[in-house]
């Protein structure tokens, strides 16, 4: 078996790709790619299938009614079977690209979906391709989804499928501001809840009507009463919609609530909550329904996932930096394999911030050692698992 590249030759060989690296990151940052823009999802997702199988990889491509493809592209090799996760999808409307073209200066680049995750995407493409050139095919499974940013309503389903095949996910959304990769994650739900009510004129017989608007009130005030009842949890009714006219009592009204929680315990509890408060009219002769629309579960730090934090703090120490991990309130894809009882290592791509912005900015400097500390973990997975070779 070929042995692990050394921290030297790592950082020699991903220095060497730099400048392709930029070209591919100015190139996929100038495609407007939002969710919702499937045609803009699907460039990216050519160029994704195209560098796979320039790679060696076996490219199924998955197409969907609504949103862009999903692309898995499958490389046979030694050591643990890994599988590599980032989304080609960004926030982002048609149009941003004209508005806020990719750009850099001294120390950062700029762009739509520059670090969230353009970085992310080529950084496990170029670890591939360096650890080729060391001499070493690492056994990868690597999804390109299309739809991350809106849940993963249509790739989940798929990343589920490939789990039980795995030995550990590694997960391609940027480093924390401060550098640390990512451990943890609290789990999210998306709730929408209806409200039925009776209309009435509300200036002649309002007596009739039963305030569908007034009831939502009434839960929005409770659903944010629950943050704090557990350390750490958050509900948010970010959406209220309802009523027809302002002389008209309102029939209908929809609540749409984001829930967060950092374990399963806690998830479940607030989850339970909320359908009590659902459940509970103050407002006589309304009544309400919740359905759950998307949501991840929580990404916790189980002992397999530190044992992968160890080995990347080693792989970074040996490359000339220190590594620490985080917890964030934020889900990705991560929380789905970590959920499925797989050990997952997430924030692996390269250093960023302000995403969802239109700040976004990418650290250039943390290219190379962040491409190449993806390189080596890839390389000594079998440090960190209980399950070193097939």
């Amino acid at each position: 078996m070929v042995s692990p590249p050394s921290a030297a030759e790592l950082q020699q060989l991903v220095a060497a790709r730099r400048d392709t690296f930029l070209a591919e990151l100015e190139s996929l940052v100038s495609i407007d790619c939002g969710s919702y823009t499937p045609q803009g999802v699907n460039r990216v997702a050519d160029f994704c299938t195209d560098t796979l199988r320039g790679l060696g990889a076996r490219v199924e491509r998955i197409g969907h009614a609504k949103l862009g493809d999903l692309v898995i592209g499958r490389l046979e090799g030694a050591g643990p079977r890994l599988l590599l996760i980032g989304h080609m999808d960004t926030v982002f409307e048609p149009g941003t690209v004209a508005q806020r073209p990719f750009r850099t200066d001294e120390r950062r680049a700029y762009g739509p979906g520059v670090t969230d995750m353009k970085a992310g995407l080529l950084a496990g493409m170029h670890a591939i391709a360096v650890l080729h050139e060391a001499g070493l095919i690492p056994a990868v499974t690597y999804v390109c989804n299309p739809d991350e940013e809106i849940g993963s309503p249509f790739s989940s389903e798929h990343i589920r499928r490939l789990v039980p095949e795995h030995d550990a996910a590694l997960v391609l959304e940027c480093a924390r501001a401060n550098g640390d990769v990512v451990s943890a994650r609290k789990g999210v739900a998306d709730f929408h809840i209806t409200i039925q009510g009776r209309a009435a004129h509300a200036g002649v017989e309002p007596e009739k009507g039963r305030s569908a608007v007034l009831e939502a009130a009434h839960k929005v005030v409770a659903l944010h009463g629950l943050n704090g009842r557990w350390p750490g949890v958050t509900v948010n009714a970010g959406v209220v919609q309802g009523g027809t006219r302002p002389n008209v009592v309102a029939a209908e009204c929809l609540i749409k609530v984001d829930v967060r929680a950092r374990t399963a315990a806690e998830f479940d509890a607030a989850a339970d909550a909320v359908r009590e408060i659902v459940a509970t009219a103050s407002v006589a002769g309304t009544r309400a329904e919740a359905r759950r629309v998307s949501g991840h579960a929580p990404m916790e730090k189980q002992p397999a996932s530190a044992r992968l934090v160890s080995l990347a703090q080693a792989v970074a120490k040996d490359l000339g930096f220190e590594v620490t991990d985080a917890a964030t309130g934020g889900a990705s894809d991560a929380n789905t394999t970590a959920g499925m009882g797989l050990p997952t290592l997430d924030g692996l791509g390269p250093i960023g911030g302000d995403d969802h912005s239109a700040d976004e900015w990418l650290d250039l400097d943390s290219i190379v050692p962040r491409v190449a500390l993806l390189a080596g973990i890839m390389a000594r997975a079998a440090e960190a698992l209980d399950r070193p070779d097939r």
